[in-house]
């Protein structure tokens, strides 16, 4: 198994996340979180005290996928989060070395 995390620009976050659910995905989480990608306009940007530098609300996608489903993933989320700038975000994938159900027993 592997897990995605991609960094993506918010307003990119419905299409990536429509696709995925209609490609089969089922385990999405989706995340607000400040960072530092380029911003699209002044508009998304903000100055962070607390990092001290400006910041913009992005989303942190987060995917589980088994192996084989990998490449059709981050196709998905590389077309529908697409922005029109050079770098629009960052897809990192890691393995999965165990997942456990939780379960009501």
């Amino acid at each position: 198994m592997k897990e995605i995390k991609a960094f993506i620009h918010r307003h990119r976050i419905s299409d990536v996340v429509h696709e995925l659910k209609q490609s089969g995905y089922k385990y999405i989480s989706v995340v607000d979180v400040l960072g530092l990608l380029k911003a699209l306009d002044d508009k998304e940007q903000h100055y962070s005290v607390e990092i001290g530098d400006k910041v913009l609300s992005e989303i942190k996608l987060e995917l589980v996928c088994d192996d084989h489903q990998l490449d059709s993933a981050i196709d998905i989320i590389c077309r529908q989060g697409r922005t029109g700038q050079k770098t629009a975000g960052w897809i990192y994938v890691t393995d999965v070395e165990q997942a456990i159900k939780i379960d009501d027993i």
